[in-house]
C-alpha cells in the first residue's frame, strides 16, 4: 500500500509509530516515484568488533622483560 506525501505529512508520527510496531515498510508516492520508509534493526556494538592478535608467541615470555636498556631518564 502506498500513501501520498500529503498523507504522510498529516500523520507522520502515527505512521512512523505504526512502522516501528509492525516492522513493515511504508511506501510513499511523490511525483510519480515511490519511496520506502523501512525500519532498521539496531546493530549490536559487540557484533562489530574485529579480532586482533595482540600478543604473538608465548605471553609468559613477556612477563620478565628487561627494559632498563631502553629507559631514558632525560625524557620528561
Amino acid at each position: 500500500m502506498a500513501i501520498t506525501a500529503s498523507t504522510l505529512r498529516g500523520n507522520i508520527y502515527k505512521l512512523l509509530d505504526k512502522i516501528l510496531a509492525s516492522g513493515k515498510p511504508l511506501e510513499v508516492e511523490r511525483k510519480g516515484a515511490r519511496l520506502q520508509i523501512i525500519p532498521k534493526k539496531p546493530v549490536s556494538k559487540l557484533s562489530r568488533l574485529t579480532k586482533h592478535a595482540c600478543i604473538q608467541g608465548n605471553p609468559e615470555s613477556i612477563i620478565h622483560l628487561d627494559w632498563s636498556d631502553e629507559w631514558n631518564s632525560d625524557l620528561p
